[in-house]
């Protein structure tokens, strides 16, 4: 009684009822497939197979008639070959499934890779054109150099006009019998445009 109250319980799962079949390691027995698939496609496989078939057909054929465990018509040799055929099928078909679940794989991470790649260079790409925007604004070595160039032929010039102005003042002053002030004489105060209009 206790023991069919406590099937008829709704807070736990019911036991599984019908033949159990034993838990295989799918990946142990993938391996194993694989292993048979390469065997049975090599040219070895053939050689071995075709060896044997002919020393079967040898056999059951040549050898006394009491010795013959399979006479002609080879009956339990195309049992043999049929129970084969009908186990290698399925294994070749599991180890192309396992093949191609891996080639699977292979092309997601390789389109993972691919997408991360493409990311990258066009990160770069951007880098490289704000680099580049940033450099235009940039002074470059020949417009520094031309602007050295271009200041140094303004401060020649500024150089040469003092030296005549200085020269000027020179060929001036013993005319003028000398300023009270001493101050030197240039053309930016006025004193010569003065001068000259009290010569005039």
């Amino acid at each position: 009684m206790s023991e069919q109250r406590r099937a008829e319980r709704l807070d736990q799962p019911r036991e599984p009822r019908g033949l159990r079949l034993p838990r295989i390691d799918q990946e142990t027995f993938g391996r194993w497939s694989e292993g048979i698939a390469r065997g049975m496609g090599t040219a070895n496989f053939i050689v071995y197979m075709t060896v044997v078939i002919t020393i079967w057909f040898v056999w059951n054929t040549l050898a006394p008639a009491n010795l013959q465990f399979d006479p002609y018509t080879f009956t339990f040799l195309t049992l043999v070959l049929s129970l084969q055929a009908s186990y290698a099928a399925p294994l070749i078909l599991l180890a192309q499934n396992r093949q191609a679940d891996r080639d699977r794989v292979a092309l997601e991470e390789d389109r993972r890779r691919a997408t991360l790649q493409k990311a990258d260079t066009e990160y770069l790409a951007r880098e490289i054109a704000a680099l580049r925007i940033a450099m235009g604004e940039v002074a470059t070595r020949d417009f520094l150099r031309s602007e050295l160039a271009r200041l140094a032929e303004e401060l020649d010039e500024a150089a040469q006009r003092r030296q005549r102005l200085e020269r000027r003042q020179q060929e001036r002053a013993p005319r003028g019998g000398g300023d009270p002030l001493d101050e030197p004489r240039d053309d930016l105060d006025g004193d010569f445009a003065r001068d000259g209009r009290a010569e005039g």
